[in-house]
Formats: C-alpha cells, sequence, structure tokens
C-alpha cells in the first residue's frame, strides 16, 4: 500500500519561482488518500481524551467533520469574519501581506471543555495560534492539534509550542 506522502502533488514554482506547492486535493481525490489521512488522524487521537472537534474553513472542515462523525464528536466550524449567523467572538491574525480575521460562535465551545483543532496544513501557524485564544477565551482547553501535512521551514509550531502538535506528513521547505 501507498503511504499519504504517494498522494501529495507536489508543485514547483507555485505560487512564485523557488516554491513547491503541496497539493492536498490530489489526496482527497482519491478513495485510498482520504482514507489514510483521516485514519492517521485518528491514530494521532488515541488515548486523546476530547469533548468536540474544531476545524478552520474550508479544509479543516474537509478533515475534522469525519474524524468527528468516526468519534461521535461535535464539529465546530470556525470561519472568515461574517459567514457565521449567530452570535460570535472573532481574532484576528497576521497574514504575509496584511492580516486576516476569523470567527466561531460565542456559545460554540463551554468552559471546561476539550478541544481537538484539526487542518489540512500547518505553514506560518497563525489562524491556528488565532483559534486557541478563540477556545481560550470561551473557556475551552486546546488538548490536541492535528495537520496532514507541516512545513517546517515556516516555523509554525513554533507559535503553538505549548500545545500537543502532531503531523502525518513534514517537508523542509516553505
Amino acid at each position: 500500500m501507498k503511504k499519504l506522502e504517494d498522494y501529495v502533488r507536489s508543485i514547483p514554482d507555485f505560487p512564485e519561482p523557488g516554491i513547491i506547492f503541496r497539493d492536498v486535493t490530489s489526496i482527497l481525490q482519491d478513495a485510498d488518500g482520504l482514507a489514510l489521512a483521516i485514519d492517521g488522524i485518528l491514530k494521532m487521537l488515541d488515548g486523546v481524551e476530547y469533548d468536540v472537534v474544531i476545524g478552520p474553513e474550508s479544509r479543516g472542515f474537509i478533515f475534522g467533520v469525519p474524524v468527528a462523525y468516526a468519534q461521535h464528536k461535535g464539529f465546530v466550524p470556525v470561519r472568515k469574519k461574517g459567514k457565521l449567523p449567530c452570535e460570535t467572538i472573532e481574532a484576528e491574525y497576521a497574514l504575509e501581506y496584511g492580516t486576516a480575521v476569523i470567527e466561531m460562535h460565542k456559545d460554540a465551545i463551554l468552559p471546561g471543555q476539550r478541544v481537538v483543532i484539526i487542518d489540512d496544513l500547518i505553514a506560518t501557524g497563525g489562524t491556528i495560534e488565532a483559534i486557541t485564544g478563540l477556545v481560550e477565551k470561551l473557556g475551552g482547553q486546546v488538548v490536541k492539534i492535528c495537520f496532514v501535512m507541516e512545513l517546517l521551514g515556516l516555523k509554525g509550531r513554533e507559535k503553538l509550542k505549548k500545545y500537543d502538535v502532531e503531523t502525518i506528513i513534514t517537508y523542509e521547505g516553505h
């Protein structure tokens, strides 16, 4: 059987020269690749006690929902500002050029809930750092953060060093 990294399509010089883009869609479009990704995340969660899964828009939804379903947990979406219908809390975070704002429903995490965050990729870590702040503001506790892939050269893990962070695949570059 192939390994998960065998399903990742690498695209050189995208979005700019010298960058190798790691395309997660090639994992998703193959049933075996998708199964390896979801099973890999589930394996990371063996023995972890948690109440709810959080995933950021949009690929965090793709990987987080099947994990929540398989473990009979709830799923909390984190979305771009203005996309959620009820009262929200928000966090602004830095992008390469400028900032962005994410939101989650104010009642999505209850005080004392143990939270797992799942996303496809850790690059700079800014999005997930913002999400951890929202969880803690609502009184939740982040007990694990799971990624399918990590770009080590962008050092996103440094922003998350106080958390248990695990990835299935790591790449040295950007």
